[in-house]
């Protein structure tokens, strides 16, 4: 089981106390990495973050001193996440604006959700779930958080303070809905 953050460590960083964050980042590094390597995921053979610069660039952003309200373990889990799919995104829009080439499509399967392949893939999935957000702002965390942070059923009804028969239902709609989303975006 993974180490969980401590409270007494949580609310000073949330406060914006920089050093907290490096008191517990240490005992959940093997956790960010998990969820690292499921960002990473279906990336292109050829991406230039790996899991560790992914993490250094999430810490960079945690750090950056902003006041925040977590409330606990999974919910900073699910802030990580949430920064690290950011960094994916800038980091593609970054690529693109040098590069200007075209990419593959994003494909959801039933089983993983999704699968993206190049920057244009990471750019699609980001605009389609602010979109998604717009409509139904919890199915968007619970993409979120069950994909991109890698959350289990039971997890993300905690981190979202609902049923997980919710989130199965959100999952499953939100899926159908991205699905239909990004089919019709542009390449």
């Amino acid at each position: 089981m993974a180490t969980e953050v401590p409270q007494h460590l949580l609310a000073p960083w949330c406060a914006g106390g920089t050093e907290a964050l490096n008191e517990f980042l240490p005992l959940i590094y093997e956790e960010l990495r998990q969820v690292a390597r499921k960002h990473l995921r279906g990336q292109r053979i050829d991406h230039t973050l790996q899991t560790t610069a992914l993490i250094h660039e999430a810490y960079l952003r945690l750090a950056g001193g902003a006041r925040v309200n977590v409330q606990g373990h999974v919910h900073f889990v699910a802030l990580a996440s949430r920064i690290m799919r950011q960094v994916l995104v800038d980091h593609a829009r970054a690529r693109l604006a040098i590069k200007r080439q075209g990419g593959l499509r994003v494909t959801l399967s039933e089983a993983e959700g999704v699968a993206v392949q190049s920057e244009h893939d990471v750019i699609a999935m980001d605009e389609a779930l602010t979109r998604l957000a717009e409509l139904d702002e919890q199915q968007a965390h619970v993409v979120e958080l069950r994909y991109f942070g890698g959350l289990s059923i039971e997890d993300t009804a905690l981190a979202l303070s609902v049923s997980a028969a919710t989130v199965k239902r959100d999952w499953t709609m939100a899926r159908t809905w991205l699905r239909g989303e990004l089919r019709s975006s542009p390449p």
